[in-house]
């Protein structure tokens, strides 16, 4: 098991009311564990920029479904990872326009690979990648 330790840090107290009013408004229950989140989505952003490391997200895309081969296309896209796309989710908005949501999981270059031809394709209105960690590497 690991052990906790304790340190101290000097801030400006403008800057530490700022940082309060984020702890409460998000609903921490104190400093400490708002700041392990921030230093958490640090080292999520640093395995996303290692190639080989394996990470977790979801690929957000929002489309219409009406446009001609769209639907088609992103299928494809998605059966040619299929070893990286653990599941989908689809829903349909309004008449026109749906909102899918990947999981994926594999090496971070092959995530934003298949979350780029994803999000490029013709009638795609809007995409995102999320990054997100397998959680091996947190505590």
């Amino acid at each position: 098991m690991t052990k906790l330790i304790r340190f101290g840090i000097s801030m400006h107290e403008d800057l530490l009311q700022k940082f309060d009013g984020i702890v409460a408004r998000k609903g921490y229950s104190n400093r400490s564990e708002a700041i392990r989140d921030l230093i958490r989505d640090e080292l999520v952003e640093k395995e996303w920029e290692t190639e080989g490391e394996e990470v977790a997200g979801t690929i957000t895309l929002v489309y219409d479904h009406h446009s001609k081969g769209l639907s088609h296309m992103l299928l494809e896209q998605q059966h040619e990872y299929h070893d990286l796309i653990l599941t989908s989710t689809h829903v349909h908005l309004d008449h026109h326009n749906c909102l899918e949501v990947l999981i994926i999981k594999g090496r971070a270059a092959e995530a934003k690979k298949v979350a780029e031809k994803l999000i490029s394709i013709k009638g795609v209105k809007h995409g995102k990648l999320t990054f997100a960690s397998t959680g091996r590497g947190l505590k």
